[in-house]
Formats: structure tokens, sequence, C-alpha cells
């Protein structure tokens, strides 16, 4: 049974992992009406151990089928509700990123969408042995 309450506890989706985490936050109707659900998700930030890893300063990589995101043509970039993730992800230090693909990032940018197949052209360049770690 599904009982609605006046208050609700917030959560946020992780970016890297998707799967919901608790912030510590306390949602309350206004109105006090009992509309909320036990757990509210209010956007988007990063679960305990993917956290751990960003401040460690490695970055994910998120592999996503750009065919099934539905990424308007005008738009430059994929919103994490459009990403279509196929299950595979990487972890890359930060330095060894914008070495590879030439690019600086953002130091608040804790993840990178990217197509099928750019996780295994890394893992053929760093080797068995590199510090690309593949989930």
């Amino acid at each position: 049974m599904d009982e609605k309450s006046h208050a609700s506890l917030e959560q946020h989706l992780c970016l890297v992992c998707g799967l919901g985490f608790d912030t510590g936050g306390i949602l309350f109707d206004r109105r006090l009406r009992k509309r909320m659900q036990r757990h509210t998700v209010t956007g988007w930030g990063l679960c305990n151990a993917h956290r751990k890893l960003f401040d460690e300063g490695f970055v994910a990589l998120i592999e996503c089928d750009p065919e099934r995101s539905g990424v308007p043509a005008d738009q430059d970039h994929m919103r994490p509700e459009q990403a279509w993730r196929t299950g595979r992800l990487a972890h890359l230090r930060r330095e060894a990123l914008a070495r590879v693909v030439n690019v600086a990032l953002a130091p608040d940018v804790p993840c990178v969408f990217v197509e099928p197949g750019v996780i295994e052209q890394l893992q053929a360049m760093v080797g068995p042995r590199g510090r690309l770690t593949v989930h």
C-alpha cells in the first residue's frame, strides 16, 4: 500500500549509475495536503561511490546509444534524462582524458557521455595495466 503524506524525503539520481540516493532534505507540501510519495526525486547528483571517485580526480565515461537517446539535431549536448545508457561505463583520470581527447573539461564536470566503441578504444590505448577502470 502506497500511503501519501504532506512530507517527503528528497532524493537525487546519480548521473553515473542512475540510482536514487537520499540527499538528507525533507520536502513539505505548503498546504499540508497528503499528495507526496515517501521519496521525491528533485534532480541529479553523485552517489557516495561516484562522488568519491570524482573527488579522487576521475571522470566517468558513460556509454550511450545516440540513436535511442533522442537528442534533437539542433542540440549540441545530451542531457542526463535523454541518455539511453548501454550499461558500460569507465573511469579515467581527468588529466589523462584531457590528453586523449585534447579538450579542456571544466573542473566541476563529473562525467561525459560517449558513443559505443569509445571505451574499447581507450582500453586498447592504455593496455591491460592502464588506469582505466571499466564496469
